[in-house]
């Protein structure tokens, strides 16, 4: 368990927490009456909100928090959004963190047509007030989470997937979001483009140490987190299985490559593989990278100015690293 909670980092920001969420609420209200009604069960079932407090952490770091950080955060939270209601589809996923998604109560042609309407939504309040360097900060974001699903569909088929090739998935598909959210908050600020170059890639290195902890859930017990074995069940390669394959005989790899590919969906094949992923020490291997990318992101900002954002994005940090789901 983290030392710190959300709530107690959240307090250098709380009042601007708040007015974007306000904000935010406005910014999606429609004339549509179906529409406005998806809009504000969206709204609704909104998460941790850890992106929004790393755009509004970085931008304090980095300068001062403007009207132009909470256009930032708004552009990333519908933007990225948009992605997750097409996700599902996609995925034919019927909810998204306990609640219902999009898709399972109003069908693929709506959410799809959802996820088209929350892009347009970002891309009009970026041109309206000429926010065009965010935008191209976001934009990126989205391409590169794009190419990372593809390149994880691509190679998953084949089960071939490096270290080299891993690392490259989830910089796309995950941290490039995280990276995302520390550029745009550095930029809102009227910071460099030194700094603000510094801020997305400590945001990277975030996001590839958030990403190795998600896999890391993957051999935990089943009441925390995800279920257990989800991702061998979805014939995902992630690091803990990358490092023991490549620890062991052709004979062997093989074998479990066999598991992975034709035997997922038996629970005690998929167990079998869990128990050689931790004999082989691949959990112990994961958490090592895990905490180097940590270390790498917070040497990234260590000469910055101590201020209360600073340690509170330092924290929020360590929550991420610390989560249990």
């Amino acid at each position: 368990m983290s030392a710190y909670n959300l709530e107690t980092i959240k307090q250098p920001i709380r009042q601007e927490m708040e007015d974007f969420e306000r904000k935010f609420r406005d910014s999606m209200k429609t004339k549509v009456m179906l529409l406005d009604r998806i809009m504000n069960y969206i709204v609704k079932r909104k998460g941790k909100q850890m992106r929004p407090m790393f755009v509004f952490l970085s931008a304090g770091t980095c300068g001062s928090i403007t009207e132009s950080t909470f256009r930032g955060a708004a552009l990333i939270e519908l933007l990225h959004t948009a992605t997750l209601v097409h996700d599902d589809v996609v995925d034919e996923a019927n909810y998204r963190r306990g609640f219902f998604s999009i898709n399972a109560l109003w069908k693929n042609k709506v959410a799809v047509l959802v996820g088209d309407f929350l892009l347009s939504r970002g891309l009009l309040l970026s041109v309206e007030h000429k926010e065009f360097r965010l935008l191209e900060i976001v934009s990126n974001a989205v391409r590169e989470m794009s190419e990372g699903e593809l390149l994880q569909m691509e190679k998953s088929r084949q089960l071939n997937i490096t270290e080299e090739i891993y690392y490259d998935i989830i910089r796309k598909k995950t941290a490039s979001l995280i990276a995302s959210c520390c550029a745009v908050g550095a930029s809102s600020s009227g910071a460099d483009e030194n700094t603000v170059s510094t801020m997305r890639l400590f945001g990277e290195k975030i996001g590839m140490a958030f990403q190795i902890k998600d896999d890391l859930f993957d051999y935990g017990e089943e009441e925390i987190g995800k279920p257990l074995g989800i991702d061998i069940r979805e014939k995902k390669m992630t690091l803990p299985l990358i490092y023991a394959l490549n620890k062991t005989g052709w004979l062997e790899r093989r074998r479990l490559l066999g598991i992975v590919k034709s035997e997922n969906e038996n629970p005690k094949k998929v167990r079998e593989v869990i128990d050689f992923v931790k004999k082989s020490g691949g959990l112990e291997y994961a958490i090592s990278v895990m905490n180097r990318f940590h270390q790498e992101a917070l040497e990234l900002i260590r000469d910055y100015p101590e201020s209360a954002y600073k340690e509170s994005l330092k924290q929020l940090v360590q929550f991420t690293i610390d989560r249990t789901n």
